[in-house]
């Protein structure tokens, strides 16, 4: 097959899954044509089958903001017209869908068929999609893209309590190719952040108010009033500079180490004994299951689809949202000995397994031949 495949190229979850989607796509013999502003972070390579044509947004006195939905659906036409696709996967609701379906009529007029699946991812439905002026828009795409599929069971629900959704969604769980996880001699960067074998806690994010990052500062606050330990956050957002005054106030900042923005995220991630992601709600939570994989144990909330994601007392433990007492408990029982952190590392890495590319890509394949038999 010939597959376009429309995303945001940037570091968030959606940009990840559907990069690596295509990249197991174009292993298995299919042509991959990635279409966005910029090219994808987890693309450092175009390697056989793979494709990047980039949506030149240019700058004009007439418009405030460059109406990037319409170079996209022009870049669209152009690339199903001269590429001969067989389908558009499109990942993230806006503008990416309602591009698509602009893109499929004015294919249409000139007499080529082009159907279009739309990934829903979270924040698109949870947070853009609840701001009414977009609610019209969102619910056109979605109800005439050809397939529908959501990372979790739960942002299914969300999206049919928001929207009057006429289509199935179909749940296609978000995956992690183990490969890219593969467990490395990083003794010495371990040493370098924790040099007394301190336990390392570990938090990544974006930092959006979501993610109540001021958690993960009053959980390690209590965790290391039990045991020595050393806190990295990696990743950068609106509440970074706030999270780093908590932790002043707190006195844990002399133990805490903000790394900023890291691209290869596993070059890091298994340095951690403790994962924690505290968030208000998580449509699916890809940081956590990077971590699992990675074989470090995970905190998390109860919230959101996080539960399809996690094994509660094996994969780690999940709690209310803003229980930091709980949190703390569930963590220091969690590195209370090496036998208990064995446990539970072992634990992530089965829980992750789960979610193994192997597993998932087959459904997303079956969808494609499903929408094209139509």
């Amino acid at each position: 097959m010939r597959i376009g495949i429309v995303c945001y190229p940037t570091i968030g979850g959606s940009g990840v899954v559907a990069t690596e989607l295509g990249k197991a796509l174009a292993a298995k013999g299919h042509k991959i044509h990635f279409i966005t502003y910029d090219q994808p972070v987890r693309l450092s390579e175009l390697g056989t089958n793979m494709f990047y044509h980039e949506v030149m947004v240019s700058q004009y006195p007439l418009f405030q903001y460059t109406p990037y939905e319409l170079v996209l659906t022009s870049k669209l036409v152009d690339v199903v017209k001269h590429e001969k696709l067989d389908l558009l996967h499109v990942h993230y609701a806006i503008p990416h869908a309602s591009a698509a379906y602009m893109a499929q009529q004015i294919l249409k007029q000139q007499g080529i068929n082009i159907p279009f699946i739309t990934t829903l991812h979270g924040t698109d439905i949870t947070l853009v999609g609840k701001d009414p002026s977009f609610e019209p828009v969102i619910t056109f795409s979605i109800n005439n893209s050809d397939a529908v599929t959501a990372v979790s069971e739960n942002l299914k629900g969300d999206t049919l309590r928001y929207f009057d959704v006429k289509p199935e969604i179909q749940v296609i769980p978000n995956f992690i190719c183990p490969e890219r996880h593969q467990k490395r001699d990083n003794a010495q960067l371990k040493k370098s952040y924790a040099p007394n074998g301190e336990r390392i806690i570990m938090h990544m994010s974006n930092f959006r108010p979501v993610k109540r990052v001021y958690d993960v500062v009053k959980t390690f606050a209590l965790i290391q009033e039990k045991i020595p330990a050393k806190m990295i956050f990696v990743g950068d957002g609106p509440d970074r500079f706030s999270a780093e005054k908590v932790s002043r106030e707190l006195g844990t900042c002399k133990d805490t180490i903000f790394l900023g923005k890291v691209k290869d995220v596993e070059e890091v991630i298994d340095i951690a004994d403790l994962f924690i992601l505290p968030s208000q709600t998580e449509s699916f939570g890809l940081a956590a299951l990077e971590a699992m994989i990675s074989r470090v144990p995970v905190i998390t909330t109860n919230a959101g689809g996080l539960p399809e994601v996690m094994e509660q007392g094996v994969s780690g433990f999940m709690s209310n949202v803003g229980d930091t007492e709980g949190m703390a408990k569930n963590a220091l029982d969690i590195l209370k000995n090496e036998e208990s952190l064995a446990r539970f590392r072992a634990g992530a890495f089965k829980q992750a397994n789960k979610f193994d590319i192997k597993n998932i890509l087959p459904q997303y394949e079956e969808l494609y031949a499903k929408v094209l038999a139509k």
